[in-house]
């Protein structure tokens, strides 16, 4: 029970394949009480009957459309009034129009750029700024990125632009918080055949060149990805921050 007393927020969940829910399942299982966000009514219901699989009824479940300001801050006085203090922040949030994905990134738009870096990188700084006057001692910010914003990925486009943008947002957020004894860190996800996932073009091929390439010669479970955030949730972690730590069967340390 690593995350026993602790709270952790979790945005946002948004169906049963989405990774958020699997790390949601994991901190529950070592003991973690948590904090559910999901976007807005058309996901509440799902979400709602998600949550009551887990140990232990959340602390809150709340709405939280990442564009609209107001919303964040509802959500942050929500948390302070049913919850208080706070031990931990899971960002799992990322979308793109579907046209700046089949699209060339030449070709994008400015309004699809902006709506993708908003959704997708900087609620990263918004929530994390919203949530700091609750965070307790050796608190943990954990953000999930993937390979392409490293590499060029196929389709992935304007995505691979703000999960880079992702990345240098955890370093730079910290450095900003390493004085207060909060930590960020990074998950980069191997492929997961989430409805999200495959939303992007050719997914399933590049699915299937992931499980030849990786060392391990296979894919990644969600499963594992919420391990991983069970780590840096947890006290074993402390002396870690500013990474972007891999989950992806080895795949990023290959050339070819």
């Amino acid at each position: 029970m690593l995350l026993e007393g602790k709270r952790i927020a979790i945005f946002n969940v948004a169906n049963k394949r989405s990774i958020a829910w699997a790390i949601a399942k994991a901190l529950d299982a070592q003991g973690a009480e948590l904090i559910v966000g999901y976007q807005n009514e058309r996901t509440e219901d799902a979400v709602l009957a998600l949550t009551g699989q887990l140990n232990r009824a959340p602390a809150a479940v709340v709405p939280c459309d990442v564009v609209v300001p107001e919303q964040i801050e509802a959500v942050q006085e929500a948390v302070a009034e049913k919850v208080g203090k706070i031990h931990g922040l899971v960002h799992s949030l990322a979308y793109a129009p579907r046209s700046a994905l089949k699209n060339p990134y030449l070709f994008t738009e400015r309004e699809d750029f902006l709506t993708t870096l908003e959704v997708s990188t900087y609620s990263l700084v918004a929530l994390t700024r919203a949530f700091m006057p609750l965070f307790a001692d050796e608190a943990s910010v954990i953000a999930i990125t993937f390979y392409g914003a490293e590499k060029v990925m196929p389709n992935y486009n304007v995505m691979g632009v703000a999960k880079a943008a992702l990345e240098a947002s955890v370093r730079y957020l910290a450095c900003d918080l390493g004085q207060a004894g909060v930590r960020v860190n990074a998950i980069s996800s191997g492929p997961i055949n989430t409805l999200a996932a495959r939303g992007v073009e050719g997914f399933q091929g590049f699915l299937e060149i992931h499980r030849q390439k990786a060392p391990l010669k296979r894919s990644v479970e969600p499963r594992e990805v919420g391990d991983a955030a069970v780590f840096l949730a947890s006290d074993l972690s402390l002396a870690i921050t500013g990474q972007v730590i891999y989950v992806d069967a080895g795949y990023q340390i290959m050339g070819v």
